[in-house]
């Protein structure tokens, strides 16, 4: 088994010296990284989601500011990455840039987040404006997968606004040739806070909305939560879809335990997982993604082997 990688002093310091004077090495670093076919071999998934902090969303668990330290984050990110059976990562160009100007990008899938616009916690949270990246940035840089999150809220006139720019982004990556992972939600606010509906039945309406966006459905994939009955979810949809982590749970065994059986049912392809394995309970990152690879990869991550398509 390979050692976690470990990020140094330097990195950091080399980092900082390139944003600061050499900004120009960011884009060739994007340019020049390794690049892969976003399924291959045993054609299932893992990626490690980071785009949390640029909807202001910094908790997790009993801390709500955990992923404030951008320099702990990135150290969470490199032995992540480093772990046979990660295939890739979500995030935020921020993060991303980050990611390719020290190196860690190669052979990597690159999944870019591209509404960041609805803040956690802010009046106009379901008005979920594309503030990150757009297709054709993405395309430009590199970037394998667009990301979208969508939440339908059926009392909030700023759904229709986040409905159509959701379907805009679905035809304009279309027309590239290039896949978008929806995040689909129905969602309502309680309390003033804007709460995701974690029914089986409001979960397969989000679907069949989200999934009917845009003027060609043939790239899509969907980010979905598990949640009871999940076999009649995934038999709501013919799109590939990877199994969302969520928040941390405090009983990481059954959330792993509810993944494996998930994982199991037609169309699943894998897993999108931030917290729960960059920010486990007994803080061991490489232990908690390499259970993950696990579940998703089987023991083949152990060689970097893929099994081929059946």
């Amino acid at each position: 088994m390979t050692n976690p990688r470990r990020l140094l002093p330097d990195d950091f310091t080399r980092l900082r010296d390139i944003r600061a004077h050499r900004p120009a090495d960011i884009r060739s670093a994007l340019a020049s990284r390794t690049r892969r076919d976003v399924p291959r071999g045993d054609g299932r998934l893992l990626i490690v989601a980071a785009d949390h902090p640029a909807r202001g969303a910094l908790g997790v668990g009993a801390d709500p500011m955990a992923m404030a330290d951008r320099y702990g984050l990135l150290e969470r990110l490199a032995v992540a990455l480093s772990r046979p059976g990660v295939d890739g990562v979500l995030g935020s160009p921020d993060i991303i840039d980050d990611l390719a100007t020290l190196g860690l990008l190669d052979d990597k899938i690159v999944v870019g987040s591209m509404n960041r616009g609805g803040l956690l916690g802010a009046a106009f949270e379901i008005d979920d404006r594309f503030t990150g990246y757009d297709a054709d940035s993405m395309t430009e840089h590199g970037i394998d997968v667009a990301k979208v999150l969508l939440r339908i809220d059926l009392d909030d006139h700023a759904t229709a606004r986040a409905l159509e720019a959701t379907a805009r982004a679905v035809t304009q990556r279309a027309r590239a040739g290039l896949p978008i992972m929806i995040e689909p939600f129905m969602s309502r606010r309680i309390d003033g806070r804007v709460v995701n509906d974690l029914s089986t039945e409001a979960v397969i309406r989000s679907v069949a909305i989200a999934t009917g966006l845009g003027a060609l459905s043939a790239y899509i994939w969907l980010k979905l939560p598990v949640v009871p009955d999940m076999e009649r979810v995934m038999a709501a949809t013919t799109m590939p879809t990877l199994l969302l982590g969520g928040a941390r749970s405090d009983d990481p065994d059954a959330a792993f335990s509810s993944w494996e059986a998930a994982l199991t049912l037609p169309g699943v392809r894998g897993l999108t997982v931030g917290r729960s394995l960059l920010y486990p309970h007994d803080d061991d990152v490489a232990s908690a993604v390499d259970i993950a690879a696990r579940l998703v990869h089987g023991d083949q991550q152990r060689t970097g082997e893929r099994m081929p398509l059946t």
